[in-house]
């Protein structure tokens, strides 16, 4: 059967479905198509919270535990995106100078050059190869004193990058930073070569001065998927110690990691870059703190922050949304540090908004938590707020579309709701959840969240896609005179 054929039969098989069982209201049973995919997986309704309703009307049409605080994993990041464009506004940028204590004299810098940090969540190593490589250009060659990275723009709490799941030189799990610099992350271009047991030869970016690989990555005959299956990473008396295996199948593939805590990572960045450039620095490159009287030389500007949320929630990026949490909190008198206030900074956002926080737990911002905790009332809230916001194209933008990008590509690419919804997924051991909007057949828009939170929820995925296929299919269950808006 053809896309197209499938595309209208499951139509009238859900839009049958929906006739018969109908127009639910809240605390109504499950539709009959997500009952019986839950029962396939072997999942309690109470391990479930649902809430749907139309942008345009006052009442979810659908909610199911909806006032039962659960993990929401990476669906966090979209109260993470409503609080900062509320507060921030989707303009907002930032800007990583560089600056000198001395004179330039005859390609000399007579004293430190600073590296001064504003908390750009997407300092990319190409980017500061460009500073770096402006000052090159202007004719300096020498610095006769340190390089100091400062990144004092953020105050961030002590992080243990293997307390999540005991993988700490997975990206992830990586820290935010004043001065992060490409996400803290190395990434390894792997080539594989004759199976089996060939080597796969290995490309680091970007460069990491001081960091030596021992890569013991060796090629298979395996089926590619999932290719990263067998990889894996560890230090080993100063060596960062690759394993594992690569199918031949692949052909290229991109692997990441984090060597290092930031602090680290930023200066052997910076050390190899300047040492690329035919730089040379008598000094150290260390971190620290540049006094006011130093001379700014130029400063690179961040994309705007609407631009940043779409690269977080496409991607579902861990650092980027810490990043942005802690820049809630940077010009709030903290009683600690700047991701605790934060922390503050979004639920006020959240109460401000009418949007009900109890049961509210946020830990980092990303999601990538245990303890993490939002209802799906409160997420439903949220995503109607949004709706009616000035920024709501830029959030909205911001989320993966289901079976054409980001992490919902793989998902709904074979029903007619594909392309139809921009949803933002979760996963965790445990836990797997779904919130955004989907447009049905007839034009009218839906905020929709599902949370599972269960140990058989990995396999929840096609209960979640029933829910949407059924939500784009159903005719509208609230009459089309009812415009409210709860605000």
């Amino acid at each position: 059967m053809s896309f197209r054929s499938r595309r209208y039969v499951l139509a009238f098989v859900l839009g049958v479905v929906a006739a018969l069982g109908v127009h639910a209201a809240p605390g109504a049973k499950l539709p009959p198509v997500v009952d019986v995919a839950l029962q396939r997986a072997r999942i309690p309704v109470s391990a479930v919270s649902i809430w749907v309703q139309p942008v345009d009307a006052a009442q979810p049409t659908l909610a199911i535990n909806a006032g039962q605080p659960m993990n929401p994993a990476s669906v966090m990041k979209i109260v993470t995106t409503f609080a900062v464009l509320e507060q921030l506004g989707p303009e907002r940028s930032w800007k990583t100078r560089l600056a000198a204590s001395g004179p330039i004299q005859d390609g000399v810098l007579g004293g430190d050059l600073y590296l001064i940090g504003d908390g750009d969540p997407v300092l990319t190593y190409e980017r500061l190869w460009r500073l770096l490589r402006r000052l090159r250009m202007l004719g300096l060659t020498t610095i006769s004193g340190d390089i100091v990275l400062d990144g004092s723009a953020l105050v961030l709490p002590a992080h243990d990058p293997y307390a999540f799941d005991g993988r700490g030189l997975r990206p992830y799990n990586s820290n935010g930073d004043g001065l992060l610099m490409h996400f803290n992350t190395q990434e390894l271009a792997l080539f594989p070569g004759n199976p089996p047991q060939d080597p796969v030869r290995l490309v680091e970016e970007p460069p990491l001065a001081g960091v030596v690989i021992d890569n013991q990555i060796v090629t298979s005959g395996k089926a590619c998927e999932p290719w990263y299956r067998d990889l894996d990473a560890h230090s080993e008396g100063g060596r960062l110690v690759l394993t594992g295996s690569l199918p031949a199948s692949c052909g290229p593939r991109i692997w990441a990691t984090s060597p290092l805590a930031p602090p680290d990572f930023d200066a052997a960045l910076v050390q190899a870059l300047w040492r690329e450039l035919g730089g040379v620095v008598r000094g150290k490159v260390r971190s620290g703190i540049a006094p006011q009287e130093v001379q700014t030389l130029f400063a690179d500007e961040s994309p705007p922050l609407a631009e940043i949320v779409r690269t977080m929630n496409k991607w579902s990026n861990n650092v980027i949304a810490r990043q942005l949490l802690a820049q809630l909190g940077r010009d709030t008198p903290a009683p600690a540090d700047s991701m605790s206030a934060g922390v503050e900074a979004a639920r006020q956002r959240l109460t401000e908004a009418s949007i009900d926080v109890s049961g509210l737990v946020i830990v980092n911002g990303a999601g990538l938590s245990r303890d993490a905790r939002i209802r799906a009332d409160s997420l439903g809230a949220l995503l109607i707020r949004a709706w009616n916001r000035p920024w709501m194209p830029e959030f909205v933008a911001s989320l993966p579309v289901a079976g054409r990008d980001g992490t919902t590509r793989r998902r709904l690419t074979d029903s007619p709701a594909r392309g139809y919804a921009h949803l933002k997924t979760g996963t965790i051991n445990d836990v797997k959840a779904i919130a955004g909007y989907v447009l049905d057949q007839y034009g009218r828009r839906h905020a929709l969240v599902m949370m599972v939170n269960h140990p058989a929820a990995v396999d929840s995925g096609k209960a979640q896609d029933a829910l949407v296929e059924w939500v784009w299919a159903s005719p509208a269950r609230i009459p089309a005179n009812d415009r409210s808006v709860s605000k």
